[in-house]
């Protein structure tokens, strides 16, 4: 399952294995591809909850555009996880609404 090629950020090189964390769970990616290709891999395809409904959304435009994937990365709301780049160590957290509450 894990994306290869993307739309617009076209191919991306594979880099060295990191491990990084979901919601406090030990995860395994490659350097450089984007936060939502690695959990994808992992089977992970819900990034967020809406605020009003609690329903669950994830990869939607996969090119930025959208909120669908966004989740708190390193404290950070509101990153969108389609775009950004996975590093060694990163603190990745499920989203609910698009304001970042925990």
């Amino acid at each position: 399952m894990r994306i290869t090629n993307h739309p617009v950020l076209d191919e991306f090189p594979k880099g060295r294995q990191v491990r990084f964390t979901l919601d406090g769970n030990e995860m395994q990616g490659y350097e450089g591809e984007p936060i939502a290709a690695a959990l994808r891999a992992a089977g992970i395809m819900v990034h967020r909850h809406t605020a009003k409904l609690d329903q669950p959304r994830g990869i939607f435009c996969a090119i930025g555009r959208c909120t669908d994937c966004v989740m708190i990365v390193d404290g950070k709301p509101n990153v969108r996880t389609c775009v950004t780049p996975l590093r060694e160590g990163m603190k990745i957290q499920t989203q609910y609404g698009v304001r970042g509450k925990e």
